[in-house]
């Protein structure tokens, strides 16, 4: 498939600059996985889930990545952290006149600097001297997404962090769930539908364009997930109730479909083991990377309805969402929420969507 046929004209006064008053007052698309379309609020949302639905929330924190210093030179840089590798090290995008070498140093205050250890394509491996949360903590500047125009605010700090945020380490929020307040959350307990955790460290390449015309040559950068095992007997205990896994944000999804990725690969390798190990055939806890790209065509293993927001044009996962809901559904219910006048993109409004019988 070609980029183009991800793309679509968005007014710029729909890309929401701020969140809504409060948490949860947004509206919400209910996009059915025939196609129909209703016009919702978010507060709708336990009238579309089941008791024994499964909601999987994604508990990454959002840290303060992005850094200003200076050069040997004396040049000006920006640094944007793009993943924590150890206590000590991190990878980043550097915006400078002319990149820093590997040996010199980055200097961020009069008594703290960093070192430019190494390139790694795009990115720059650096390595601090106290701890890199630590330092992005005292010094580092919250990472809106470079279509928020203002400079971020402390309500922007409470604002784009999900109420559930727990294991620091992304770079940008996971939208979805923004939209949760705590009282939702124990409106839906109530209902019947439980909650299970998994961790996907946002890295920057959320926001990085797709260079390709053909999509099948677009790279992803790799994120850190974490599944665990109460995630996947929650998921077991789930299917075996006939209740649907729902995952709110791409970001949820990816982990999971990533976990169960590599679950399928690792049976492959090994032949004593069998599917009847893991309460959800391939999906297994624990730790890994995924450069997951998922496009139309790709078949679903674990998600069944997703929560998310409106995504950018010619983005990875408009792409994603296509490949979920079906791409002439995705085409049609953007169309017609530019039309309703719907907010777009991390401070915007939801979707609800049912899975495409074909995906």
């Amino acid at each position: 498939m070609q980029i183009a046929d991800f793309d679509f004209d968005l007014p710029d006064d729909l890309i929401a600059q701020f969140p809504p008053a409060v948490r949860g007052g947004s509206r919400l698309l209910h996009v059915e996985a025939s196609g129909t379309l209703h016009d919702r609020w978010f507060s709708e949302l336990p009238t579309l889930l089941r008791p024994d639905d499964l909601l999987v929330l994604n508990d990454t924190r959002v840290i303060k990545a992005r850094l200003f210093g200076t050069k040997d030179s004396g040049g000006k840089v920006e640094l944007l952290v793009e993943r924590v590798l150890d206590e000590h090290d991190a990878l980043a995008f550097i915006r400078a006149s002319h990149a820093p070498k590997p040996g010199s140093q980055i200097r961020l205050t009069d008594d703290v600097a960093v070192d430019v250890v190494a390139r790694q394509d795009d990115l720059t491996q650096l390595r601090f001297p106290r701890p890199v949360l630590e330092v992005l903590d005292q010094l580092g500047r919250l990472p809106l997404p470079p279509y928020i125009a203002h400079t971020p605010t402390a309500d922007d700090e409470a604002r784009y962090q999900t109420v559930y945020a727990n294991e620091p380490g992304a770079v940008a929020a996971p939208t979805a769930g923004l939209h949760f307040d705590a009282a939702m959350l124990d409106a839906l307990r109530e209902r019947g539908v439980r909650t299970a955790q998994v961790t996907l460290h946002v890295g920057a390449g959320t926001f990085q364009p797709v260079r390709v015309d053909n999509i099948a040559d677009h790279r992803m950068h790799r994120e850190r997930y974490t599944i665990p095992q109460a995630t996947v007997d929650a998921i077991g205990e789930t299917r075996a109730r006939g209740g649907r896994v729902v995952a709110v944000g791409t970001t949820s999804l990816r982990a999971l479909e990533a976990a169960a990725q590599a679950g399928a690969y690792d049976l492959s390798r090994a032949s004593a083991r069998r599917k009847s190990e893991s309460p959800c055939g391939n999906l297994h806890a624990g730790s890994s990377e995924t450069d997951i790209f998922i496009t139309p065509g790709y078949r679903f293993k674990v998600v069944d309805a997703l929560i998310t927001n409106f995504h950018l044009p010619k983005s990875t996962l408009l792409m994603l969402v296509s490949a979920f809901s079906g791409l002439d559904t995705i085409r049609a219910a953007y169309a017609h929420a530019i039309q309703a006048r719907y907010r777009f993109f991390s401070y915007g409004d939801a979707m609800f969507l049912e899975k495409h019988s074909l995906a």
